[in-house]
């Protein structure tokens, strides 16, 4: 799947939508959520009965901004969901805020 900075999201599986921040050109699979291929915000609607993968329910959080450090896929989480987000097998990791530097 080809990511494009600002391209928008959704599970099929929960209410997760996303927004691509950092592209990763050949990245390996597919972005999932809940172990399903995530759609075009302008796709699919979500299914209520869809059944999620055991190990990627985990959830997503709303602001929150998710990596894959492996290819350098970024996305914000623009509305939260039940289903975790993965890249092929790996799930995408939470991403910590920088440290600000001191004002002394």
């Amino acid at each position: 799947m080809e990511f494009r900075p600002g391209a928008r999201l959704r599970s099929v599986v929960c209410t997760t939508e996303v927004v691509v921040v950092r592209p990763a050109p050949g990245a390996p699979g597919e972005l999932a959520c809940g172990g399903r291929p995530m759609v075009p915000l302008e796709g699919v609607s979500t299914s209520a009965d869809a059944v999620r993968c055991g190990s990627a329910t985990e959830g997503t959080l709303l602001g929150k901004r998710y990596a894959d450090p492996a290819s350098g896929l970024e996305v914000l989480c623009t509305k939260a969901g039940k289903g975790s987000l993965s890249l092929g097998d790996a799930l995408l990791q939470l991403k910590g805020a920088k440290p600000l530097p001191s004002s002394d």
